[in-house]
């Protein structure tokens, strides 16, 4: 994946000076070591901070490294202003944790009381209105805090990936899909750049691209992906065209951004212009790391890319569509796992699945839907060009970051499976269990007014995403909630 960001960690080690300098030089190395054994890179920075000097210094040294994740370690009590200006001045992801005391048989020149400082440096933090990544435990050996970095980098990745990008909108959402609105402000408030565009400008970047040399090779790419799926092979020429415009017009406009994304107008008008569904392009390019919504939804694409930065691997967008019958629920044996009924829906799209996420890798399809509004009783022409195919069974993260009617942010996080079930049906399509997904989805997404879209990780992701969201400030979280923790709106009779 090259449109997500690379992490370079840093590990600055901090020390009261009335506490020996040497043991949090000790315990840094100790983390590094630690760090090294887990396959994770970490430069460690030689200067330990007592002091504001100390700090800037520090500063230096990690811009001069290329650094952009940072952990403040702090191997005894630690300066609560010096550290904390450190984390300031650097401005990127930084992670908090501290020392414990590794044996009984050193508690004097060896303890740290880094327990106790990790609560000054809280109010520190605070002061200066900083939004670290600071563990659920943020106290351990040097392995445990090790641990604890593992879990900091995806988080930070999410948080460098949205400062880097850019979303490049192509037209108004279609009729009735006012659901999948799409504030600006907080988009801005992110560090997200948003480029709107039109319906026509969609068209002239894919009449710009006709007769690039690119397209056979693209095509014939296309065609080994599908293989035996490819039930359309006089289209992918066409699809090919597409796909390069869409790619070209993406490095011409990213300007001073690094990453970008995609939120598109996919029909009604656009089958009759450009002659294909864009679903198969879609795909192919969610698959290389670069979401394409549907339906100009522009929160899903970004909901879709912080979920690749979270995971590394290509996620999707699904509808969070329809029930499953109780006859497939009554047949499916073992394949349920423990789900109840109300646990389980149906997750579908058109055709914009990642190959690679599908079972078999799919097929080249029509998209029956839109056959049905604009090709009744014809053969698929214009509709064609979904990728079709049960979604691969498997855990899952469903999230959606969405800035609300009055421009506010919230977010919801669930993690589940996909079942090794046929969903019997069109489309990229499976059947999805979540836990107490029913009071879910009635006490977060209707409540809340989430739209139908809902961004899938391919791994389980929660962990790192709703840590990424806390840095980023959003304070309306929603989870899967136990059945024995009530949700707010829940009646309790």
């Amino acid at each position: 994946m090259n449109n997500i960001p690379a992490i370079k960690l840093g590990l600055v080690a901090v020390s009261r000076d009335c506490f020996p300098i040497e043991l949090s030089r000790r315990r840094r190395r100790a983390v590094a070591e630690a760090c090294r054994a887990r396959g994770l890179k970490i430069a460690e920075i030689p200067t330990i901070v007592e002091n504001e000097a100390h700090a800037l210094e520090a500063f230096d040294k990690l811009r001069a490294a290329g650094i952009n994740a940072l952990i403040i370690y702090l191997g005894n009590f630690g300066p609560e202003g010096p550290e904390t200006i450190l984390a300031q001045r650097f401005g990127g992801p930084v992670m908090f944790a501290a020392a414990a005391e590794e044996t009984c048989q050193d508690l004097v020149d060896g303890r740290g009381d880094a327990y106790c400082g990790m609560l000054n440096a809280s109010y520190n933090i605070g002061l200066r209105k900083l939004r670290p990544y600071i563990p659920e435990y943020p106290v351990g050996t040097a392995a445990e805090v090790a641990a604890m970095i593992a879990d900091f980098l995806p988080a930070a990745r999410v948080l460098l990936g949205l400062k880097g990008l850019k979303i490049f909108a192509f037209g108004p959402r279609p009729q009735d899909f006012l659901a999948c609105n799409a504030p600006i402000k907080p988009l801005y408030d992110l560090g997200v750049e948003v480029m709107e565009n039109s319906e026509l400008d969609l068209y002239d970047v894919f009449q710009q691209a006709k007769g690039a040399r690119e397209i056979k090779a693209v095509a014939r790419d296309m065609a080994q992906e599908l293989g035996a799926g490819n039930a359309y092979p006089d289209l992918l020429e066409k699809l090919a065209q597409f796909e390069v415009g869409l790619m070209k017009f993406m490095k011409a406009n990213l300007g001073a951004s690094k990453y970008g994304v995609f939120a598109d107008k996919c029909w009604p008008a656009f089958e009759k212009y450009f002659g294909f569904v864009p679903c198969y392009v879609n795909s192919r390019l969610a698959g290389r790391g670069i979401p394409v919504a549907c339906e100009v939804d522009i929160y899903g694409a970004l909901s879709e890319y912080m979920a690749v930065c979270a995971t590394g691997l290509p996620a999707t967008l699904l509808d969070i569509n329809n029930t499953v019958p109780a006859d497939m629920i009554k047949s499916a044996g073992k394949a349920l796992r423990g789900f109840k009924p109300t646990d389980l829906f149906m997750g579908f799209h058109c055709g914009n699945t990642p190959s690679c996420c599908l079972v078999g890798g799919g097929g080249l399809k029509y998209q029956l839907i839109m056959h049905r509004l604009q090709e009744p009783g014809k053969a698929p022409d214009v509709t064609r060009g979904t990728l079709e195919g049960r979604i691969r069974p498997g855990d899952v993260t469903l999230f959606r970051l969405q800035g609300a009617a009055d421009a506010t942010l919230r977010s919801y996080v669930a993690e589940g499976e996909v079942l090794d079930l046929d969903p019997k049906s069109f489309g990229g399509i499976g059947v999805v269990g979540i836990r107490e997904m029913g009071r879910f989805y009635r006490h977060v997404l209707i409540e809340k007014r989430f739209p139908h879209h809902t961004a899938m990780a391919f791994a389980p992701a929660g962990r790192t995403l709703f840590a990424a969201l806390r840095m980023l400030g959003v304070e309306d979280i929603g989870v899967n909630r136990p059945a024995a923790l009530p949700y707010p709106t829940e009646n309790p009779f």
